[in-house]
Parts: structure tokens; sequence; C-alpha cells
């Protein structure tokens, strides 16, 4: 789900080599957190949020098949 995230982010940003994704494993869920570089921020969220929200649509559906839940967190 990692590289999942990371393709996809690293396919909308300017900068694809400061793209960092960090996972962190709890009990009944896993939380992937995505750092950019400050200028590809809106890029990742989008108008009104429809790219962060699109990305954890394709994250949701993903975990669903693995019957895991992923959260993601746009870290600045």
């Amino acid at each position: 789900m990692k590289d999942l995230l990371l393709a996809i982010a690293k396919a909308l940003v300017d900068h694809p080599d400061k793209v960092e994704v960090n996972e962190v494993e709890g009990a009944q869920t896993t939380v992937l957190e995505l750092k950019v570089a400050p200028e590809d921020l809106g890029k990742v969220i989008g108008k009104q949020g429809r790219t962060a929200r699109a990305i954890r649509t394709i994250l949701n559906a993903a975990g669903m098949k693995l019957k895991k839940r992923f959260v993601l967190e746009i870290l600045e």
C-alpha cells in the first residue's frame, strides 16, 4: 500500500524526489503519512481537497481487498 501511495504522489508533484511515505501500523488501522515539498502541497490536496479525497478513496478500495483499513495523513 505504501508503494501505491508513493507512485500516486510522485505522479502528481513537481519534485518527486522529495516525496516520503511513512507507514504506522496499528491494531486495526494503518496510518500512511505523506510528506511532500511545501510547494507541492497544494497539488496533493487539490481544489477543496478533491485530490486528497480521491487518493483516500483509492486507499479504501485497495484496503477492502486486503481486509485492512488505511488512513491518509498529509503532513506539512
